[in-house]
């Protein structure tokens, strides 16, 4: 049997389990005591995905590149699902994103002021306002400006998936490719010659937290061959919730929970960001056996019982789990994290990374299986989104030799994104992208 025509194993959207939670730093054992089944792992792991961008100087070295603690986080369910209990991650990281908007606006007025009284004119453009958490309504050159005055990189926190789907349809807003490089740290670069702007970024850090329904996954994702889809820790579900009690006492103090959870991660904050040196994490080398024994084994069960093309997934869950590593060992030592030299991973925020990547892998696999191949793959929107909206095949022909990719083979995707209904053929030679 060929690899497209395997029959996929039957997996279940698990919870995550009970142990996970019997061991978990105490910043995050109180904001997930008072949650249970699927809205205590949202919490978890909306959390994991905020505190994610708020741990500054704080760097890994994985597969040989510095890694940084950023993650994204997707949910994936119906709708009155419990869900919505992810925003509550917001308010962790309220009051820094507060504090670097403030400063950010003294530093700009002090800027103008100084503009204002320089006879000479001697002075530089003012800095562009800086946020911690940034909307994802925003066009692809707004989002290179957040993340190039941003210190410490940046959070997008959204509710609704086909947000940022409808975004990335647009010449203006398709940040996918941002996206994609971001998560690797990847070097960032755009060149408007409308006002002669040229930003590079050098190592960009964006953390996402996103949920959505399952009609709003294919959307987003596109295809199994994007690679967006691959760089999400993925949680899935569809049972809906029962009605809840909404008078319980234990509904009123959520928020409260939060914001006091809120000031330890604030302080937190501010002990890193102080710090004159970055400080290095690293895993022990039991860990390190126990790492590669354990996803050799999962590579050759995906290799066995599902389609090549999940090795993506489990290639950057790896990556994922590294970073969970990381972020649980900062928070299990925040109260004498300035007094360290460097981070060493404990047994327990190891098994605890591992149990966890273990199932949301589980949860990827499901959802990958769940996809149509009608998307459009990297390469593909590389190309489409680097024409007008209206093009000749001449022209996609000139983008593919920048590429190096054959005219055969263009001529082949234009037939392809006319199936996909990715782009419409208007007249002999001409197309319009949809």
């Amino acid at each position: 049997m060929k690899d497209d025509e395997k029959k996929p194993v039957i997996l279940k959207n698990e919870y995550l389990p009970e142990v996970v939670y019997e061991n978990l730093p105490v910043v995050l054992k109180n904001l997930t005591d008072s949650f249970s089944e699927r809205e205590r792992d949202i919490v978890l792991l909306s959390s994991i995905g905020a505190l994610s961008s708020c741990i500054p100087n704080v760097f890994g070295i994985y597969d040989e590149h510095k890694i940084y603690p950023n993650l994204f986080i997707l949910i994936i369910a119906p709708p009155a699902s419990g869900k919505g209990t992810m925003n509550f991650s917001k308010i962790l990281i309220q009051k820094i994103h507060a504090k670097i908007i403030d400063d950010s606006k003294l530093a700009i007025s002090i800027c103008q002021a100084e503009k204002k009284n320089d006879k000479e004119k001697n002075y530089t453009e003012c800095p562009h306002l800086e946020l911690k958490i940034i909307p994802a309504n925003i066009s692809t050159s707004e989002m290179y400006s957040y993340l190039n005055v941003s210190k410490n990189g940046v959070l997008i926190i959204e509710s609704e998936a086909d947000t940022i789907s409808n975004l990335l349809k647009n010449d203006w807003s398709n940040y996918s490719d941002l996206l994609r490089k971001s998560f690797h740290h990847e070097n960032l670069s755009l060149s408007r010659q409308m006002d002669n702007r040229y930003i590079e970024i050098n190592e960009p850090k964006i953390s996402m937290v996103v949920s959505g329904t399952p009609d709003q996954l294919q959307p987003l994702i596109k295809s199994k061959e994007n690679g967006l889809f691959s760089r999400f820790l993925m949680y899935s579900f569809d049972e809906i919730s029962c009605f809840k009690n909404v008078f319980a006492p234990k509904a009123n103090n959520y928020k409260e929970i939060f914001e006091k959870s809120g000031d330890i991660v604030y302080n937190l904050y501010g002990k890193l960001f102080q710090l004159k040196d970055e400080l290095p994490f690293r895993l022990k080398e039991n860990q390190h056996k126990r790492f590669l024994k354990d996803f050799t084994f999962i590579h050759e069960e995906i290799i066995k019982n599902h389609s090549h093309s999940v090795i993506p997934n489990l290639n950057r869950h790896g990556l994922m789990m590294f970073r969970l590593c990381m972020i649980l060992t900062v928070l299990r030592n925040e109260s004498n994290i300035s007094g360290e030299s460097e981070l060493i991973c404990s047994n327990r925020d190891f098994l605890i990374a591992l149990k966890i990547i273990k199932i949301v892998l589980k949860h990827a696999i499901i959802n990958h299986n769940s996809l149509s191949d009608g998307g459009l793959s990297d390469q593909d929107e590389e190309i489409l989104f680097s024409l007008k909206p209206s093009f000749t095949r001449k022209e996609a022909i000139e983008v593919g030799e920048k590429l190096n990719v054959p005219l055969r083979t263009i001529d082949d995707k234009l037939k392809q994104w006319q199936k996909k209904k990715a782009i419409k053929k208007v007249e002999q030679g001409r197309y319009k992208r949809l």
